[in-house]
C-alpha cells in the first residue's frame, strides 16, 4: 500500500526496525538493544514483528537533541 493511499485513509505510515535503523544508519541490532535498554523508540507489536509510527521516530529523535553548547565571551565552551 503506497503512503498517498494510507495518509488518504487518516493512517500514518510505519517503518519496520530494519527501516528504522537504515535511517538512523545503525545496525538493527543497535535499534533492538536501545529498545531493551529503553532508550529506543515506541513500537508497535505486530504478531512477531514491530513497527514504528513516524510521529514516535520523530519524538524519540527531538529527545535525544543535544543542548547548543554555550561559548563565553571568548569563544570557548563551557
Amino acid at each position: 500500500m503506497d503512503t498517498e493511499k494510507l495518509l488518504g485513509l487518516g493512517l500514518e505510515p510505519v517503518l519496520t526496525t530494519s527501516e528504522l535503523a537504515e535511517y538512523v544508519g545503525v545496525q538493527v541490532q543497535a535499534i533492538y538493544d536501545l529498545r531493551t535498554d529503553g532508550r529506543g523508540p515506541s513500537g508497535i507489536r505486530v504478531g512477531r514483528e514491530i513497527r514504528y509510527r513516524v510521529s514516535d521516530i520523530r519524538r524519540w529523535l527531538d529527545g535525544l537533541h543535544e543542548p547548543e553548547a554555550v561559548l563565553d565571551s571568548q569563544g570557548v565552551d563551557r
